[in-house]
């Protein structure tokens, strides 16, 4: 697996568009779909972003080792993904937008 493979792996493990990706991280959202797609190397200044942005684990970014995310949000992270992976589609998409409201409320 390629750096741009864990890239849409950690995008789609945390629920976001490609756009909201983007948005997170200052960044435009044809970057990213570049990146994911192969047309673009990630440079090391997103790298950081996404690392800070999103609590990833460098050494699972740069070379797919350890887990996705820094420990301490790790096993948060799994627990919400299995919760979410059982609910009805219809039940998910109420979720994440109730999950927006919270990160608005608490930006």
């Amino acid at each position: 697996m390629e750096i741009k493979d864990r890239v849409k792996e950690l995008r789609t493990a945390i629920g976001i568009t490609q756009v909201k990706f983007a948005e997170r991280i200052a960044i435009s959202t044809s970057y990213i779909s570049e990146v994911e797609s192969g047309v673009k190397e990630i440079n090391e200044r997103v790298l950081r972003l996404i690392i800070a942005e999103f609590n990833v684990n460098e050494q699972w970014l740069r070379a797919g080792q350890g887990s996705m995310f820094n420990e301490d949000i790790s096993a948060y992270i799994s627990e919400a993904m299995g919760i979410f992976k059982t609910l009805d589609q219809r039940f998910q998409a109420g979720a994440l937008k109730i999950l927006e409201v919270i990160k608005d409320m608490n930006s």
